[in-house]
C-alpha cells in the first residue's frame, strides 16, 4: 500500500461497518492505531449517524477524540457527554419533508430524533431502538413540535430498498433536506436539515482548526459517508461497503472485519510530518 502525502493532521472516521463490527466490536489493533494517531497529535473525529445515546460504547473504548453525530447534525463531546453545537431540522421543515415523502413513497412510515428522544409512528417498525417508544403515534405529525436531529423514513414491509428509496427521496426533497442512508440491505432513509452532512460539518470543524481537505483523511462504508469521502483529499472506502463508494473515495482498504482502517492508519503514521 503506497500512500501519498504527509502525515494527516485530522482523521474522520465512520463507526458502524468501518471501525465497529456489525456485532458491536472494536478490535484491539484498531484501538491501538487510533491511540497512536492521537498521541502523534492528530485530531480524531468519530463521524456517525448515531444519536448520542449510542455513543457510550465509543466512550468506553476511547478516552480521546470528538463525536460528530446524526450524520453531521451535532458536534458532541462524548467523553464529557456534552452537546457543543447542533444543526437541526426546524419543525416547519419536518412537516414539509413528511408531506413530500408521503406523496413520493406511498408505504413510508416515520420516526424522529428530537430533544434526545426517539418518537415513531405505530406503523414504524424499529430495528435498533426497540422499546424506546413503545406507544407511538398514529401520524408522526402528532409528535413534531421541536427541531429534530434527524428524521427516519422506513418502508417497514421492505417494499423498497434503501437505494430505491434514496432515489425517490432525492427527487422529492431537493433543496429542502439532505437525504442519505447507512444500510443497503435495509429499507431506511436518514434525513437531515438542508446542507447538513458528515462532509459539511467535518469541513467546518477542520476550517476552525485552520486545516484544509489536504490535511485530513476520512474512512467510510455507506452513502452517509459519501460527502466526507469526497471532501477529504485522501479517503478510504471499506472493501465490503456500498458498491458506489469508489465514486467518492480516493482509495480502498480491507473490510472492517480485516481491520482495514487500522492498516491505513499504521501506514499514515510512517509518513513525514
Amino acid at each position: 500500500m503506497i500512500i501519498p502525502g504527509k502525515r494527516p493532521k485530522l482523521i474522520g472516521t465512520d463507526l458502524d461497518g468501518t471501525i465497529v463490527a456489525h456485532y458491536g466490536f472494536i478490535s484491539e489493533r484498531t484501538k491501538i492505531a487510533f491511540s497512536e494517531a492521537h498521541q502523534a497529535g492528530i485530531h480524531i473525529y468519530f463521524v456517525t449517524g448515531r444519536p448520542i445515546r449510542w455513543m457510550q460504547e465509543i466512550k468506553e473504548n476511547f478516552d480521546f477524540g470528538m463525536g460528530i453525530c446524526g450524520n453531521g447534525a451535532m458536534l458532541y463531546d462524548f467523553r464529557n457527554e456534552k452537546i457543543l453545537e447542533e444543526w437541526l431540522i426546524s419543525a416547519d421543515a419536518q412537516f414539509e419533508i413528511v408531506k413530500k415523502l408521503r406523496a413520493a413513497i406511498t408505504p413510508v412510515t416515520f420516526a424522529i430524533e428530537a430533544n434526545q428522544q426517539f418518537h415513531r409512528e405505530k406503523a414504524y417498525v424499529p430495528r435498533w431502538d426497540i422499546g424506546a417508544d413503545n406507544v407511538g403515534v398514529a401520524k408522526i405529525e402528532d409528535a413534531i413540535s421541536l427541531p429534530a436531529l434527524k428524521i427516519l423514513a422506513r418502508c417497514s414491509n421492505g417494499e423498497y430498498s434503501s437505494d430505491e428509496m434514496l432515489e425517490l427521496a432525492h427527487n422529492a426533497l431537493t433543496g429542502i433536506a439532505t437525504v442519505t442512508h447507512s444500510n443497503s440491505t435495509d429499507s431506511l432513509l436518514e434525513i437531515s436539515a438542508h446542507g447538513v452532512s458528515k462532509g459539511a460539518t467535518l469541513s467546518k470543524i477542520a476550517a476552525r482548526l485552520d486545516l484544509t481537505a489536504e490535511d485530513c483523511v476520512t474512512f467510510g462504508d455507506n452513502p452517509n459517508d459519501f460527502s466526507m469521502l469526497s471532501w477529504a483529499s485522501r479517503s478510504w472506502a471499506m472493501a465490503d461497503g456500498h458498491p458506489d463508494l469508489m465514486k467518492y473515495a480516493k482509495f480502498q482498504t480491507d473490510a472492517h472485519q480485516e481491520e482495514g482502517v487500522a492498516k491505513v492508519i499504521e501506514r499514515l503514521l510512517e509518513l513525514p510530518e
